[in-house]
């Protein structure tokens, strides 16, 4: 069918279900090409030659590293631009190999669709890439844009509301930059972002507990800008008053005196730790399927009540509402075993295109702080590391560096790994800590633990974390986050 003098054809029965329209428009740095809409994205092909555009050079074929297609699942944005030049023709005699490329442009109206390359250097890394096709009829261009966003409104998982967390002194205190940096990427692809920029410690955890689960509701996902210690903040506000389940058995040696003391325990409080240290930044193992054997409310009072949202429960895993991550901290663990890359574009395009993955997430619970203080259950939740040892003396240490940025752990690392001579055979090649005869390996979805002396100290997601007597236990998927994995 012809629409306002551009060329544009529905195609037959035949190509009914593969190819739904098609026209020739002019695509920047290419020329005129044939754009067709398919059932799972676009394609096209270049009308200035019949190799699919390129040009030859003292006799060698220039091919234009231009793809030729793109699936809707990897477009987060289309929309008419306003009119300007195109650049419609590439390379076309010896003397422009030397000279440069002579453009012919035009005046057109033209659409842009927004989607992303990988990285030739490294998959994981993705890059934001603009398509930009013209046509000397408006209509015909906005024609393209619903047909697109038509498609695009097809694709499930994407976001549409999202509650945004910017830790502005994170890493090298770039955190409001970043946000900066990619809120274009929400923007184009119409995605509500309500921002908050956090004005003290703790302010995020705050903000996430006390919000009610019919607010929760209404965002597809809550997106952290910072670290990894800061995402454990949102986390753990998210999951204090909303995660309902039993806690794991407290140390065998600890059973008694819990016994003994369990009348006395005020739950009426939040059982969550109440002393965060947010963005300043064994005994016998356990089957998973054991229980607390005190029957103790995990959350709110001792009758199991709760004081937020009783009567809208918030079921949890929630394959719906999803956590990001926009890296800008010390070390970004959890993006980088998540996305592959280490950067804020990557992780936009990630979350702007509604990617999935489960996380299992730790539950720690501190029974006492020090051999000598009271029993005080405290719960928190990690989603990347829970260490002791060497791996909390490191976090003690690095917490007096903290204005060194990411560095400190590097200098704290190296100074806490000097302090302690026999650790230096692991800097031999082949160094295994599995090869000291103190260390034990097992693989377990629970345990307990109590320190040998009056205190210790736990770096969970890279914060401290005191506890004398604790237990742990995984829960598989238990939240999901905008991500897609790394490539292998």
């Amino acid at each position: 069918m012809e629409i306002n003098g551009g060329d544009c054809n529905s195609g037959d029965k035949s190509q009914a279900e593969t190819s739904v329209l098609s026209s020739k428009v002019s695509l920047n740095h290419v020329g005129e090409v044939t754009l067709t809409l398919n059932s799972d994205g676009l394609s096209w092909k270049s009308l200035d030659s019949g190799d699919n555009g390129g040009s030859t050079c003292l006799g060698i074929k220039l091919v234009p590293d231009i793809p030729t297609e793109v699936k809707f699942s990897d477009i987060y944005a289309v929309e008419v631009a306003d009119s300007g030049m195109i650049q419609e023709s590439n390379l076309t005699s010896v003397g422009e190999c030397f000279l440069g490329n002579e453009s012919h442009d035009s005046e057109m109206n033209h659409f842009i669709i927004h989607s992303f390359q990988k990285s030739k250097s490294q998959a994981c890394l993705w890059i934001v890439a603009m398509y930009s096709f013209g046509h000397k009829d408006l209509q015909t261009c906005q024609m393209w844009v619903n047909k697109i966003n038509d498609s695009l409104n097809k694709e499930v998982g994407r976001p549409r509301n999202l509650l945004v967390f910017v830790h502005p002194m994170s890493g090298k205190a770039n955190g409001r930059r970043t946000w900066e940096h990619v809120a274009p990427i929400f923007a184009r692809a119409k995605i509500n972002t309500k921002v908050i920029v956090t004005q003290r410690a703790g302010h995020a955890f705050d903000v996430m507990k006390s919000t009610t689960n019919e607010e929760l509701n209404s965002y597809d996902g809550v997106i952290a800008v910072g670290g990894d210690g800061f995402f454990n903040e949102i986390l753990n506000g998210f999951l204090s008053s909303r995660h309902k389940a039993p806690f794991p058995p407290a140390p065998s040696d600890f059973l008694d005196t819990l016994r003994n003391d369990v009348n006395s325990l005020d739950y009426a409080s939040n059982v969550a730790c109440s002393e965060t240290h947010y963005n300043k930044e064994s005994d016998p193992l356990l089957p998973s399927s054991a229980h607390n054997e005190l029957g103790l409310s995990p959350l709110g009072t001792d009758d199991g009540s709760h004081s937020i949202d009783q009567e809208i429960e918030y079921l949890l895993p929630n394959q719906r509402f999803r956590f990001g991550i926009i890296p800008a901290g010390s070390t970004d663990a959890i993006v980088i075993c998540t996305t592959g890359a280490r950067d804020p574009i990557t992780s936009a395009l990630h979350i702007a295109l509604g990617k999935r993955v489960c996380l299992d997430v730790v539950q720690v619970v501190r029974w006492k702080t020090t051999s000598t203080s009271k029993v005080e259950p405290c719960v928190r939740y990690a989603a990347s590391f829970a260490g002791y040892g060497f791996y909390g003396d490191v976090i003690t240490e690095s917490e007096k560096y903290r204005w060194m940025g990411p560095k400190r752990y590097d200098y704290a690392g190296t100074k806490v790994f000097l302090r302690h001579r026999h650790l230096t055979q692991l800097a031999r090649k082949g160094g295994n800590p599995l090869d000291f005869n103190f260390v034990e390996h097992y693989k377990t979805p629970a345990f307990t633990f109590t320190s040998f002396g009056n205190e210790s100290v736990w770096n969970l997601d890279g914060e401290l974390f005191q506890a004398h007597k604790l237990s742990a236990q995984v829960f598989r998927g238990l939240v999901c986050l905008f991500a897609s994995g790394p490539e292998v």
